[in-house]
């Protein structure tokens, strides 16, 4: 990421000029794939309910008021608009679970680091030894696992293990950033965030959804590695603008537009026009990659690829409208 001033535009557009942050995403982000939605998306939201109430999570402090700012259901019918109902349920209910966790290991990580400990060292071993739950957050994680398992090819259900762990790990890192006193560089800060991103613990499920099983060809192709990182970095760097105002009021630091206003020392408008390039870049790699590849995959492989762009394109509308970023939409957030 470059820090020379050269490269820090002036936000006036030509006509009329944004008047929120929301508008002046809008007016600059570059995004080819059009809003859809699930046609079972409020028989989704009823379950992921259903579900945090089964599993003791809405038992939690600040839990529901949370999910009713969050809206997981909606996040999971915009992304994965196709899928089967089975399918929108688990990817609405890992998306709850997940928002749950990344909320607790936040708070706590910020405040006493040492503290995440147990709670990580609980999901490592519930992914990869299969142990025993120990705490609510705990039983969640063993059941979403338990249905992974059974909706998921073995193959596709350890790599959902393999990327949730990695996503696991991933929060300890935020902790020691958000607790280390010296301003932190922005590569580090981007490397960061693409650990606790969360989004490619859902690209097994987008296999799932599929009617047949990718090849070893298919999946470990070079373009096809490439791709999964392109969507997971642009679908969680998009929120990242919509959520950059309420994370620089809770002093947060793993968030690229606030990562450009420290490299740059920049009006907040400012660092959100330049994240919004590197967006714009990674989405449109994203979109000559997949041209590329795609004459060679097969049917499977291409409803793949697509799932991985619906995350770009749910990322995108959900945050426009969900309470959680409702700041962005305010006339403030420009000032």
């Amino acid at each position: 990421m470059s820090t020379t001033h050269e490269d820090v535009p002036a936000v006036a557009q030509s006509g009329q000029p944004a008047s929120t942050l929301v508008e002046l995403i809008d007016a600059q982000l570059h995004m080819p794939f059009p809003f859809r939605r699930h046609p079972h998306e409020a028989a989704a939201a009823a379950d992921v309910d259903h579900w945090l109430r089964a599993t003791g999570l809405s038992d939690e402090p600040g839990v529901l008021a949370m999910i009713s700012l969050t809206r997981p259901a909606e996040l999971a019918s915009y992304n994965s608009p196709d899928v089967d109902e089975g399918i929108l349920r688990l990817v609405a209910r890992q998306i709850a679970y997940q928002f749950v966790f990344d909320d607790r290991a936040e708070e706590v990580g910020r405040h006493r680091p040492g503290d995440l400990l147990p709670m990580l060292c609980e999901s490592v071993a519930i992914l990869r030894d299969g142990a025993a739950p120990a705490t609510p957050l705990g039983a969640a994680l063993a059941d979403l696992h338990r249905q992974v398992r059974e909706r998921c090819t073995p193959a596709q259900a350890a790599r959902w293990a393999d990327k949730s762990r990695e996503y696991v790990h991933g929060l300890l890192h935020e902790a020691v950033a958000q607790s280390h006193p010296s301003p932190m560089r922005s590569g580090i800060c981007t490397s960061i965030r693409s650990l606790t991103a969360g989004v490619e613990p859902f690209h097994p499920l987008c296999e799932a959804a599929q009617p047949c099983e990718l090849t070893d060809g298919e999946l470990y192709h070079p373009l096809m590695r490439h791709l999964s990182r392109l969507s997971a970095d642009a679908a969680v760097w998009i929120p990242d603008l919509f959520s950059a105002v309420k994370e620089q009021r809770a002093g947060e630091l793993i968030n690229l537009a606030l990562a450009y206003q420290r490299a740059h020392q920049c009006p907040l408008p400012v660092a959100v026009t330049l994240a919004i390039r590197r967006i714009n870049r990674t989405i449109r790699e994203f979109e000559r990659l997949y041209e590329e590849i795609r004459p060679e995959l097969s049917p499977s492989g291409v409803g793949y690829v697509e799932g991985m762009a619906g995350w770009i394109r749910g990322c995108y509308y959900w945050s426009r409208t969900v309470p959680r970023y409702a700041d962005a939409g305010t006339a403030a957030a420009l000032g």
